[in-house]
């Protein structure tokens, strides 16, 4: 008998904390993929905050805890490109030089994968069950597109679903002004990316806005909801897992 492969879930922050529903949803797609899956209770933050700020000594620390959570599995899967980028792309670079975490970082960060990106580019999943029907729209955030190279995966899977139709947005792989930290230093360049993303979803007539970042999401509908749109909000990974009986992102 082949053996299954190994997943340890990265839950992420935000779905700890604000969204729960995307964690179950990741662990679904996941074991239908034909994975065992764990969810190793020592995980915390990517360290993709403390990162950004030029906090190195807390990102490391983290990154540490990271990888000795997550050392034992064949690959290591989060339901975010923004933390899937901060493990994959940037935890080498905290390690450069040290020769016993440098190693252990590069091995670690080889294992790393995006959850829709791992379904379709590593367990050439194509298809997947969900009784969802509806327009949606999907917005390509910035880490899983430029770090990442996510853009056709999430469309792939989408379109295997019976009643999903997809209305694309012009300028899908434009910033929504979340950016992490960004939003709070730059408040106001942030809302007026985010007035111009939310038009641009408008203007599809779309049912649904998705991605496949709950940051991004929360942005883009908490300013949705203050303009007093109609579009909901939701991860990319409800949908595909069938699990849309929980109320839409209410955003920030």
């Amino acid at each position: 008998m082949t053996k299954k492969p190994t997943v340890g879930l990265f839950v992420t922050c935000l779905a700890d904390l604000f969204r729960p529903t995307v964690g179950f949803a990741a662990a679904k797609l996941i074991q239908d993929a034909g994975c065992d899956l764990e969810v190793p209770m020592a995980q915390t933050c990517c360290g993709q905050p403390a990162y950004n700020s030029g906090d190195r000594a807390d990102a490391r620390a983290l990154a540490m805890q990271a990888i000795e959570a997550f050392e034992e599995f064949d690959y290591v899967v989060a339901p975010s490109g923004s933390c899937a980028g901060m493990l994959k792309k940037h935890y080498p670079g905290l390690f450069k030089g040290d020769p016993t975490w440098e190693p252990r970082a590069i091995a670690f960060s080889a294992k790393v994968h995006e959850l829709v990106s791992f379904l379709t580019d590593v367990m050439k999943v194509e298809t997947v069950q969900s009784s969802f029907s509806g327009t949606v729209t999907y917005h390509d955030s910035c880490s899983g597109l430029r770090e990442l190279g996510i853009k056709q995966q999430p469309r792939k899977l989408l379109k295997s679903i019976p009643g999903v139709k997809i209305s694309e947005m012009k300028d899908s792989e434009v910033c929504c002004g979340f950016g992490g930290t960004f939003c709070v230093k730059y408040p106001d360049i942030s809302n007026a990316i985010v007035e111009k993303k939310v038009a641009t979803v408008d203007d599809t007539g779309a049912d649904l806005l998705l991605a496949g970042d709950i940051g991004c999401l929360m942005n883009m509908a908490g300013k949705i909801r203050r303009e007093g749109g109609r579009t909901e909000v939701r991860h990319v990974a409800e949908v595909l897992a069938d699990m849309t009986d929980v109320p839409p992102i209410a955003g920030k």
